[in-house]
């Protein structure tokens, strides 16, 4: 874990709301992999705000982070230029090891989308992309996708780009083809826990990266803690220290 300043290489807006940034970082992206994320300062703001990691380049030494404004701190680090500077402590969290051996199928909702394109990237083409959006205004990173994936399929609330559902619908349809996959899945709670009781239901194995608000970032707070089970019992566990990636069966959506 390293805390530093870095530059940004270069900024992207990918819809009105979402943001890329490429920073020049080759220390923290050689000890970074999908899944992970990281704790930039925004200003004057006493909390960090969590960015997930999207894509690592470590023969650049570049990290792409993608966020999505939705307070004063993520308003603030959406008015950054390339060529500024920003502090950040990182990478923080466990993260994802795409297994190989079986079927992947890479399940994203909105800004979870990111961190699934670094994890199919570390997968392999053989990957397969089943991503959710509100409409076509808010969709992110579909070129990316579509180039480091065997097939993505894309959903939309109101239909306005690919199906009209959710992503559940289309995990389903898949499951039927693949049913030894491995899903691995990320996006807004209520997504993750319908992706998780489909795959419990079909006994197929589920790794999902929890969205949670995050004060301190490693442990230290009890902010991101959430309620998970195993065979010793219930456990209160911290998403930035423990996770943010957990075995689904080991989540208690509903505590």
């Amino acid at each position: 874990m390293l805390q530093a300043d870095f530059t940004i290489a270069s900024v992207e807006q990918l819809n009105p709301t979402t943001y890329a940034f490429t920073v020049d970082c080759p220390p923290m992206a050689e000890e970074s992999w999908c899944g992970r994320f990281v704790h930039i300062r925004c200003g004057e703001k006493p909390l960090r705000r969590p960015i997930s990691i999207c894509e690592i380049d470590k023969q650049n030494g570049t990290l792409k982070l993608v966020f999505e404004v939705r307070g004063e701190g993520t308003e603030w680090l959406a008015t950054r230029k390339a060529g500024d500077v920003i502090n950040i402590l990182g990478p923080l969290g466990n993260g994802f090891f795409p297994n190989q051996d079986k079927p992947a199928i890479f399940v994203g909702g909105g800004i979870g989308c990111p961190p699934m394109l670094g994890a199919a990237q570390d997968y392999g083409k053989n990957a397969e992309a089943i991503l959710g959006f509100r409409s076509k205004a808010q969709m992110i990173l579909l070129d990316s996708f579509e180039k480091a994936c065997k097939r993505v399929a894309v959903t939309t609330d109101d239909g306005s780009f690919g199906i009209k559902g959710f992503v559940t619908d289309v995990l389903q349809e898949r499951l039927r083809e693949e049913p030894d996959a491995v899903v691995y899945a990320c996006g807004p709670t209520p997504m993750l826990k319908n992706v998780a009781a489909l795959c419990n239901a079909q006994n197929v194995q589920c790794y999902v990266s929890l969205e949670q608000r995050m004060g301190c970032g490693v442990g230290a707070c009890l902010v991101c803690a959430c309620k998970t089970h195993d065979a010793q019992g219930e456990h209160m566990r911290h998403v930035c220290k423990n996770g943010p990636v957990f075995d689904a069966r080991e989540v208690d959506f509903d505590g």
